[in-house]
């Protein structure tokens, strides 16, 4: 009998032992899980401002290169004649080899910066289609202008030059997808952020507008391709939407603290729906 009580009181003590053991574990664990409040929240990801900025330098370096190679010469217009098309891509071989590897070069910090401003958007506790639509738009334009890039590259191939019905047809593709592709990608891409940012408040509302007409015009630049006179509204896209990046990139917080510490100007009533655990729904 005695034995046995003592059998009791050890396995008892074993029991509380681990008990305690386990307590101390989930403190330890749950200490460790809660964040320094007085450590400031890093963002995570590159900047997209200088995303934007790279981007479009290597975009720009792209055009500037090709016309220096081609000594000023006026790039050929794919609804050219078949021979004028081909001839040019024939006489300039250096000029689309190196612009066709920096235009496909400068889709890679765009494409990044689609995915960084996707993030820091649900961060900043965005929950309605605009962050998902951004992204879309953002990984479609660069994919559009890797193609577009490679395209152009490929027509740097004497080889290829020497047929001249594929070569209109390969300028044609290059323009189709570095022109309507990659501007109506740019458009989803500033849209699914100036929406967002005019409502909250995430930046000053003549930007937000700005990206909205930006966003709009690219939008309906597809339509271009049934109605050539339209084809103006491809450099306002293309050229307006990443100027438009740069400074977004530069401007949009980087989370829900920063952005109550930043006011600007927003919708009147808008004061009051950006608390620090606000969440558009």
């Amino acid at each position: 009998m005695l034995d046995r009580t003592i059998l009791e009181v050890n396995h008892f003590n074993s029991d509380a032992i681990t008990k305690v053991q386990h307590c101390e574990k989930g403190s330890a664990m749950s200490s460790r899980s809660i964040p320094d409040e007085g450590r400031p929240a890093r963002s995570g990801g590159p900047h997209p401002g200088v995303l934007a900025l790279v981007s479009l330098g290597i975009f720009l370096a792209s055009l500037f290169t090709s016309a220096i190679l081609t000594g000023g010469q006026t790039f050929v217009s794919p609804f050219a004649p078949s021979g004028q098309v081909a001839a040019f891509f024939q006489q300039n071989v250096a000029a689309m080899r190196v612009g066709g590897m920096l235009q496909f070069g400068s889709a890679v910090p765009l494409g990044i910066y689609a995915a960084t401003v996707y993030a820091r958007q649900l961060r900043l506790g965005v929950r309605v289609p605009g962050p998902a639509i951004s992204f879309f738009g953002g990984v479609s334009a660069a994919i559009f202008l890797m193609l577009s890039g490679s395209v152009t590259w490929l027509l740097s191939r004497p080889e290829i030059t020497s047929d001249i019905t594929l070569t209109h047809a390969l300028a044609f593709l290059a323009f189709i997808t570095g022109g309507v592709g990659f501007v109506v990608g740019i458009g989803l891409l500033v849209a699914g952020m100036a929406v967002p940012a005019l409502i909250l408040g995430f930046m000053p509302r003549w930007l937000a507008w700005t990206g909205l007409v930006i966003a709009a015009l690219s939008e309906l630049s597809f339509l271009s391709m049934a109605i050539e006179p339209l084809q103006f509204v491809l450099p306002i896209g293309r050229f307006g939407g990443l100027l438009w990046l740069v400074a977004a990139g530069f401007l949009l917080p980087r989370n829900r603290a920063a952005a109550n510490q930043e006011p600007r100007g927003h919708a009147p009533g808008t004061s009051q729906m950006r608390g620090p655990s606000r969440t558009t729904t």
